[in-house]
Formats: structure tokens, C-alpha cells, sequence
């Protein structure tokens, strides 16, 4: 048997925080306007907040992404990147 808080609209975490009502007014009108909820608008900022100031994660991906193309051998690929690279001002 289910407990009777599993059926809540959202799947998830909640929290209460504060937030500055120029924000809360911004975010409210972007979430009417993109027809999504303010859950969804705060989830999404807070996603993409904690990407950028998670360096260790954005080195992994790039890692992963080189490991993927360094299995991937393309000769035209090496040598126009050779070329833009010799072009470039360092």
C-alpha cells in the first residue's frame, strides 16, 4: 500500500526559501508566459546554476565528449583543424 503523500502533484523535493519579490515577479511572469510552472521556472534556474558553478562536472562532460571523438578518426577533421589552429594568434 501507498502512503497517501506519493500522490502529490510533483515528485520531488520540497523547500521553502526566500526570494526577493522583483525575482518572484520576474519568474512568476516567465513561467505564465512559457506556460510552465513556477516549480519548473525555479527548477530549471537552479539546474542551470549549479552546472556553471560546478566545474568538475562541466570536465567530465568535456572528458566524456573528447574520449567519444578520439574514438572517431576523420583525416578531414585533423586536417582542417590543424589549419585553423596554424592560422590562430596565440
Amino acid at each position: 500500500m501507498l502512503a497517501a503523500w506519493t500522490f502529490g502533484y510533483t515528485f520531488g523535493m520540497k523547500t521553502a526559501v526566500s526570494i526577493p519579490d522583483e525575482i518572484f515577479e520576474k519568474a512568476e511572469r516567465l513561467a505564465r508566459r512559457g506556460r510552465r510552472t513556477r516549480s519548473d521556472v525555479f527548477s530549471a534556474a537552479l539546474r542551470e546554476y549549479v552546472a556553471r558553478h560546478a566545474p568538475d562536472e562541466v570536465t567530465e562532460a568535456m572528458d566524456r565528449v573528447c574520449a567519444q571523438l578520439q574514438d572517431h578518426k576523420d583525416d578531414f577533421i585533423r586536417v582542417a583543424a590543424r589549419q585553423v589552429l596554424e592560422r590562430a594568434e596565440w
